[in-house]
């Protein structure tokens, strides 16, 4: 099977699709793969290094308010879609697959026009442009959350869930991970602000521990590698050393995620797609802070999508504080109940087999 797939800007749009073809792959070494991406986004260097051929297409997204400069987007646009029938036809894909990002638009309309059996899969609660325009043109829309159902029409929607790594659902010794850390017998809490970090909730970690309010948990805190310094000195500046902190561990990354997330007791961070993906796959109770800094307000629609079925807490940026977190954190530590609750809430929620089920619908269709 050839498999052509396209998505990019962000991590969010490509890791889906790596975890996708390295799951074909898995399948059948012998199938064949083919990226197409644009050279602005973090698909030029993230496919690559996992092993996989990409080609380049020029392709810009629309503003948002009226400008001269979209009758420039525009024109570009006709030109990316000859440029992604020239590539099809060149790989003579059997399927092509879409995750998002406005790469994705020109490519899946031009095999939808090559009458190429066409996939698209939406990461988040609300979806995105570039999905929502081609869900009509696509043989297959999937989607990862329910609520997605009620906020675009398609030619065929199935709930897939979002493609997720699969040594997440390893098993670890979290007697183990106490130890190497140094931490008593208190639950865990994860905290993080994504890859890169997020100031609001690094800011909000530094009030906790100066203030002393990281009493009734252990804490494992990434701030992401660029700000790890600027936390540092912060709390140097308050006369606490980083490396001494007894119940805590501050890093700028975390490399073990995957053993982290399995011993945690509740997850804070924010609410990516694939972040709350990984929470309710996984079965944990988290504390969402969803940025407002992305389009459409993705991040607060699936935090949302998490507190109303009884898996998250919820806490907008402007309402952050350490206080506020600590509390948080503290209330659903105190009733082993609720915390069980809302550890089953996620688990129902949480889609383990997205890989297996977007595989079924492209041999659905390479079938006919």
């Amino acid at each position: 099977m050839r498999v052509l797939l396209t998505g990019g800007g962000t991590a969010g749009h490509i890791n889906p699709a790596i975890a996708i073809a390295n799951y074909i792959k898995e399948k059948d070494s012998a199938n064949q793969f083919l990226f197409v991406g644009t050279k602005r986004g973090l698909e030029k260097n993230l496919v690559p290094k996992c092993g996989y051929e990409i080609k380049f297409i020029e392709v810009m997204g629309l503003r948002r308010s009226l400008s001269v400069e979209n009758l420039k987007v525009l024109a570009n646009y006709v030109k990316s879609i000859r440029d992604a029938k020239r590539i099809i036809k060149e790989f003579k894909p059997d399927v092509v697959v879409g995750t998002g990002g406005y790469v994705c638009a020109p490519v899946v309309k031009a095999a939808a026009a090559l009458k190429i059996p066409t996939l698209i899969h939406e990461q988040n609660v609300f979806p995105g442009l570039a999905i929502k325009m081609l869900s009509k043109k696509a043989d297959v829309t999937a989607i990862s959350f329910p609520q997605t159902r009620d906020m675009m029409k398609a030619k065929r929607m199935v709930l897939t869930g979002n493609p997720l790594r699969p040594n997440l659902f390893e098993e670890h010794d979290i007697d183990v991970l106490r130890a190497q850390y140094g931490f008593d017998e208190k639950p865990i809490v994860l905290m993080f602000g994504g890859s890169l970090g997020a100031e609001k909730i690094d800011e909000a970690l530094v009030e906790m521990i100066a203030e002393n309010k990281i009493r009734n948990f252990n804490l494992i805190a990434s701030t992401g590698e660029r700000l790890f310094d600027e936390v540092k000195n912060s709390l140097s500046e308050k006369g606490i050393d980083i490396e001494k902190l007894k119940n805590i561990r501050v890093l700028p990354y975390i490399y073990n995620m995957e053993e982290i997330f399995f011993a945690a007791d509740v997850v804070v961070g924010r609410a990516g797609a694939i972040t709350v993906s990984e929470i309710t796959a996984l079965g944990k109770a988290a504390v969402l802070i969803p940025s407002p800094y992305v389009a459409h307000n993705h991040q607060e629609h699936n935090a949302r999508y998490l507190e109303k079925n009884g898996a998250a807490k919820v806490v907008l940026e402007s309402e952050t504080s350490g206080e506020r977190i600590a509390n948080e954190i503290d209330s659903v530590l105190k009733n082993p109940e609720e915390l069980e609750k809302m550890k089953q809430s996620s688990k129902n929620i949480g889609i383990a087999d997205a890989c297996e089920k977007i595989y079924s619908c492209i041999k659905e269709l390479t079938r006919k």
